[in-house]
């Protein structure tokens, strides 16, 4: 193994690991992974996600540890969350239903029925909601949700996918692809392949996709029952999740598009390897001063007349004798 590896390894921890040290069950502390109570670090090494030995040591000295953090992603299905709520199970599942609770969760029981669980602190929020008190407490159901029930709306899938493809993308981080095969993963292979043309992106795309939550065998009847669930059915749901892979197809596209582009070339200048040309020579202050040039002097046409003595002289020569 390679330093980088084993110093990963001292710092960070398996999921499994983690969930011990903070007193989760396994199904508890992925829930608490999707909510962002625990955040976690990519392998380098391969495999799936680690946790840091930081953070565990931050979830640890937290007020009212650990049950404070179990509080937090505790979880309840239809009767425990009707007595939570103070209402009748019908009342909750009417609610359910309709799309005003939101669940976090689901299983199938032996009987191959869909158990919905939701989050008990979220419950307890929605109670505390003056705005809910009619929902609550009114003799009869409000007219709009059972005009619902009578229509057979169950609004429970399609909001457990909205909430679902949230957890996937936060967990996809800044990976464009990651954040495509979340997405692409509640979808139909058809609806997939009708808005990702390219085979090859597909494959790339199908790489990419998270580990949905398993429900009994693959290719069995429960297996089949919760993949149904886990698919965009609803027109405009569809729609939406297609939408959503598109723009996040044209993110992954530009961003592979910027990392294959050289970077540009520097702006035109001086180039300091090349030597710039000299400028033009002029008088150097270190040499020595050039020779004179021999000037020739004009002649004046009349000499300057001798003066003093020779002159006397000469004109006593040349004076006639008398």
């Amino acid at each position: 193994m390679s330093r980088t590896g084993t110093m990963s390894d001292r710092l960070t921890c398996a999921p499994s690991r983690a969930a011990r040290e903070l007193g989760l069950k396994r199904g508890e502390f992925d829930l608490a992974v999707n909510l962002g109570f625990i955040r976690t670090v990519p392998n380098k090494g391969g495999g799936g996600p680690r946790v840091a030995l930081a953070e565990i040591d931050h979830l640890r000295s937290g007020d009212g540890f650990p049950d404070a953090l179990r509080g937090r992603v505790a979880t309840v299905g239809t009767t425990a969350g009707a007595e939570l709520m103070g209402v009748a199970p019908t009342r909750f599942t009417s609610l359910a239903r309709y799309g005003l609770l939101i669940p976090v969760k689901f299983y199938l029981n032996r009987y191959r029925t869909v158990v919905w669980l939701y989050l008990a602190e979220e419950l307890r929020q929605f109670a505390a909601e003056r705005s809910h008190i009619r929902l609550l407490t009114a003799r009869r159901t409000p007219p709009e949700i059972r005009e619902g029930m009578k229509a057979g709306m169950d609004r429970r899938p399609r909001n457990w996918r909205g909430r679902h493809v949230g957890f996937l993308t936060r967990q996809a981080g800044d990976d464009p692809w990651a954040r495509a095969g979340a997405v692409a993963s509640l979808l139909d292979p058809a609806d997939v392949a009708d808005v990702v043309r390219d085979p090859r992106e597909r494959t790339r795309l199908a790489r990419c996709h998270p580990r949905l939550p398993a429900h009994g065998t693959p290719g069995s009847p429960t297996a089949e029952l919760a993949e149904t669930l886990m698919t965009a059915s609803e027109p405009d749901e569809v729609a939406w999740f297609r939408a959503d892979l598109a723009h996040t197809m044209e993110t992954a596209r530009r961003h592979d598009a910027e990392a294959s582009t050289p970077s540009p070339a520097p702006p035109a200048g001086p180039n300091p390897l090349v030597p710039l040309p000299a400028p033009p020579a002029g008088p150097d202050p270190l040499a020595p001063p050039p020779a004179p040039t021999a000037e020739r002097r004009p002649e004046h046409p009349d000499p300057t007349p001798p003066h003093g003595l020779l002159s006397w002289l000469r004109r006593r020569r040349h004076r006639p004798a008398g």
